[in-house]
């Protein structure tokens, strides 16, 4: 039998792909990715619930700027993904937008220009950020395929579980979300 395909009008922008139990790929194991875009050509998605042994005032560093606030700078940055791991993106709320910014909805934003990082140096930036180097992405069709092979399920984006939410409790929110119990998840991969 042939897996459905997404219409053209039918995206997974603005979705979480929770990991499921039995995810191989240790870039994604135990992992919510927020999805930034998605459509024929491709997917891209930030990784927001693994934070990475770097504060934000170690990044502002060594782009030569500081923050002005010591809380600003004690943010811990995110694994966003393991393509372009030197590249940085910012979620935040959309109070404006800034050189190279995709607006995914009304609450989420993803910026990848320095201009945001000298706002949020200099206590401007938005009030609600998750800094993160690389990203996750997908090829045509890659992305349908390993929801095919349940490699992912998919719910709806929420701005409140990525900025509010402490990042090891996003997975198990994240699957609540939608009715799952992530203590019955199981291991195996298949299909009915």
């Amino acid at each position: 039998m042939a897996r459905p395909a997404l219409s053209e009008d039918r995206t997974l922008g603005d979705q979480f792909l929770i990991a499921m139990p039995a995810m191989a790929d240790p870039n994604f194991a135990h992992t919510v990715t927020y999805l930034c875009d998605h459509g024929a050509e491709g997917a891209l998605g930030i990784v927001v619930n693994r934070p990475l042994a770097l504060t934000l005032g170690e990044v502002l560093a060594q782009l030569d700027l500081e923050a002005r606030d010591p809380a600003t700078a004690a943010q811990p940055v995110y694994f966003g993904g393991p393509v372009l791991p030197e590249r940085g993106f910012v979620l935040h709320d959309p109070v404006q937008r800034y050189d190279s910014t995709l607006c995914v909805n009304d609450r989420i934003c993803v910026t990848t220009s320095r201009d945001i990082l000298v706002a949020i140096a200099a206590g401007r930036g938005p009030r609600r950020v998750l800094i993160a180097l690389g990203y996750a992405g997908w090829g045509a069709g890659q992305l349908e395929s390993e929801l095919g092979d349940n490699a992912w399920l998919s719910a709806p984006g929420d701005a409140d579980l990525i900025f509010e939410l402490a990042p090891e409790r996003r997975w198990d929110a994240a699957a609540r979300s939608i009715g799952v119990d992530p203590a019955r998840l199981s291991g195996a991969a298949g299909h009915a």
